[in-house]
């Protein structure tokens, strides 16, 4: 049987392994950080009617520039967007993809703040894009100092910055965002796919204005419960807009998606009506480890990320045998936790403080 090995890959994708958190049927899943509240019936009743009417015009190509659902994105966002800086794709991986496809590629550079998205270098790995890591300090808050200082270093063609980071929680500063923006020749990217998780933070979307290689990457995946559907979309100056049309593939997102996502903006309120739920049930996770002995990083997001465990894949296991699946990420002494329904929450603390201090079985 040919193997991967046998295949004429190109150099950097040599030993490269796909993107795979573990998927596993089991009773409470919160290792990949999706909304696990349903969304209300009242919605899901006219995502379904919608779905019909666009089902009776499939013969047809979709809306190749999908205006309606762009200028539903632009007045969620709020701050005078129009549709024409707004764009979507599948899921906000999509999205990035393009972005590196028109920016990135051959003799160029992506570089980020890790720990973070685990998915940044298989995007540059896909595109040919080089990859730059530079290390978080230890409470894994990025200074503008510190941003500035790699990209005087490096000089890279694009930079990533994720706020809540993924798979820390850390809050971004705006200041950042303002020191990156000013310190580079080239993109600069906002990943905010939990976003509306952080109370306390305004979007970079406020920042757009005079910021023409600002581009801020959005979600319907998270808050909005849609993870299921592939919705990421992209606020930028409209002539970034125009660049990621010349990437894209002719009729990329289906008139369903379209359909779906349209209507689920329609009721944003209801649909976002968990989040606070869900804020609270990180805060009831983060004082319940805490209490344990564990040291949990401060989080923006619906997640948390832990330490203190003398042996995180053990712990994982144990769990996973119990029917509880959260995320072994390979940071040392450390995992993350998705904050669930309150049923969720409790099991996970319980299965944790049955297995002792540290996460070894007492």
């Amino acid at each position: 049987m040919t193997s991967l090995s046998d295949l004429p890959l190109r150099d950097n994708l040599v030993g490269q392994q796909p993107y795979g958190a573990p998927q596993d049927p089991v009773p409470v899943s919160l290792n990949v950080n999706e909304n696990t509240h349903p969304i209300p019936d009242e919605v899901v009743e006219d995502i379904v009617q919608s779905l019909a009417r666009a089902v009776r015009g499939v013969n047809r190509y979709p809306d190749r520039e999908f205006l309606e659902l762009r200028e539903s994105l632009a007045g969620y966002l709020g701050h005078g967007l129009t549709a024409e800086q707004l764009w979507a794709a599948n899921g906000s991986n999509e999205v990035l993809q393009q972005i590196l496809q028109a920016f990135g590629g051959p003799g160029r550079s992506l570089l980020s703040f890790s720990p973070t998205y685990s998915m940044y270098p298989l995007l540059a790995a896909g595109t040919d894009t080089a990859w730059i890591d530079v290390p978080r300090p230890a409470d894994y808050v990025l200074t503008p100092e510190l941003v500035t200082a790699a990209i005087a270093e490096h000089a890279p063609d694009i930079v990533i910055l994720c706020g809540p980071n993924n798979p820390t929680g850390t809050v971004l500063d705006r200041e950042v965002i303002r020191a990156a923006s000013e310190a580079s020749a080239g993109i600069v990217i906002v990943d905010e796919a939990y976003q509306e998780f952080d109370a306390e933070t305004e979007s970079a979307v406020a920042l757009l204005p005079g910021r023409p290689r600002l581009l801020v990457s959005r979600t319907m995946s998270k808050a909005f419960a849609f993870a299921g559907v592939r919705l990421g979309y992209l606020a930028a100056d409209a002539a970034v807009v125009d660049a990621l049309r010349l990437v894209r593939l002719p009729y990329h997102l289906s008139a369903l998606t379209q359909a779906a996502a349209t209507a689920a903006l329609r009721h944003s309120g209801a649909m976002l009506g968990a989040v606070a739920e869900i804020r609270s049930e990180r805060d009831r996770l983060d004082a319940a480890l805490t209490e344990l002995g564990y040291q949990v990083h401060p989080s923006g997001s619906n997640f948390l990320l832990v330490g203190g465990f003398a042996d995180p894949a053990a712990t994982f296991e144990a769990l996973r045998a119990q029917g509880i699946l959260i995320r072994n990420l390979s940071i040392p002494g450390h995992l993350r936790i998705t904050a669930g329904t309150r049923e969720e929450t409790s099991a996970v603390i319980d299965a944790i403080a049955a297995l002792g201090p540290g996460g070894a079985r007492a």
